[in-house]
């Protein structure tokens, strides 16, 4: 059964070297039994680990409750939703969609109609989705080739290039989108005096949070550590623990770009994903984020001075190792003794475990890593 399942999708991903059907906490658990110790979180999705059980019994209280609902009316747990990202923001307004590719696109229209202007400064490196728009912003050209010509009007800027950013500015450029932390472009965090730079540009600043949001790096936004409050910031991954989610939140003040019948998603704001989105909120304490913080640096502190390291990186718990070799086998060979990593190009090692990791469970896949990169 599990071949023919396979061969029936298309091949959109590398083969698979591990079918998981299980998950609790910071463990992950194959269809032989066998227990991983992940530090991946679905791609820094699972931030309170799997089956963590605010989440879950929100969810399961909602299924009981309502599923689905058109936009066309108004459902309690996305309203409720929205109200606790505007206080965490410091005022914002949402729109719910499904994924980090589709915040991505509404960040890109909101701007376009806001301002009238075509014109989007991104990042070399950077990555916001795989949808025709979010990719046209991409700042990754193996990436787009294949599906070029994409939209016009994109300038790349290396990331902490001030002088670089400040050049590439014109009168056309409306939009101006950063990932605070590069999650696909080599775990590359931006500098205060970069983002302080693109916030004095005559456009909208728009921060791409679909991987730093949500507790990621030790406060619920990562933009809360550069001193700058952008005027739009999206946000998916870990919203809603792992049930599909995605938002764009444009702050109070910030120019109106939409209007009724200007952009839309039947799924977004779903009930039962708002739902479990609401337990998120509820659940990252300050606490948690300086546990998240503290854990964080005791990853890059172990990682320091291993074999094949050459410089360590990121914010809170998004960890990005380089190294003076592919990293592929690395991931294999770590895979192979039960610890599940990430990748961030082809030669860093991107850490990203659940936000709820403990120093014990730092240290064991510390041990991991020191085994596969000394061997």
């Amino acid at each position: 059964m599990t071949a023919v399942l396979h061969d029936a999708l298309l091949p959109t991903y590398p083969p698979t070297q591990v079918t998981f059907v299980e998950g609790h906490g910071t463990t992950l658990v194959d269809n032989a039994g066998r227990e991983y110790l992940d530090f991946a979180a679905g791609i820094a999705v699972v931030g309170l680990g799997h089956r963590h059980p605010a989440p879950l019994a929100a969810a399961h209280a909602q299924l009981d409750r309502l599923w689905h609902a058109s936009n066309l009316f108004g459902t309690e747990p996305a309203r409720e939703l929205a109200a606790a990202l505007s206080t965490r923001f410091g005022g914002a307004r949402a729109f719910f969609c499904n994924s980090g590719a589709e915040a991505n696109e509404a960040a890109l229209k909101y701007a376009r109609k806001a301002t009238g202007k075509t014109g989007v400064l991104a990042l070399a490196g950077s990555f916001h989705g795989r949808t025709t728009g979010a990719l046209s912003v991409t700042g990754q050209p193996a990436k787009r080739a294949a599906f070029e010509p994409l939209l016009g009007d994109v300038r790349f800027v290396e990331p902490n290039d001030v002088a670089g950013l400040r050049s590439a500015m014109s009168d056309d450029i409306g939009l101006v989108l950063l990932e605070p932390v590069l999650g696909e472009g080599g775990v590359i965090p931006l500098e205060a005096a970069f983002v302080a730079a693109a916030r004095e540009l005559d456009a909208l600043l728009a921060f791409d949070e679909v991987q730093t949001g949500v507790g990621r790096t030790g406060t619920f936004f990562a933009f809360e550590q550069l001193g700058v409050t952008p005027d739009l910031v999206t946000l998916a991954k870990g919203l809603a623990n792992g049930l599909p989610i995605g938002c764009l939140l444009a702050a109070d003040g910030a120019a109106d770009g939409f209007a009724p019948g200007d952009h839309g998603s039947t799924f977004g704001g779903n009930p039962v994903a708002s739902a479990a989105a609401i337990a998120v909120c509820d659940t990252i304490d300050d606490e948690l984020l300086a546990a998240v913080a503290a854990n964080g640096e005791r990853l890059r502190a172990g990682l320091r001075g291993l074999p094949h390291v050459v410089d360590v990186r990121g914010r809170g718990l998004l960890v990005g190792a380089e190294l003076d070799v592919p990293v592929q086998p690395f991931l294999d060979a770590a895979l192979a003794a039960g610890l599940v990593c990430l990748s961030s190009g082809s030669n860093v090692l991107r850490l990203a475990p659940p936000l709820v990791v403990d120093a014990a469970e730092i240290d064991r896949a510390l041990t991991v890593l020191t085994e596969v990169l000394t061997a």
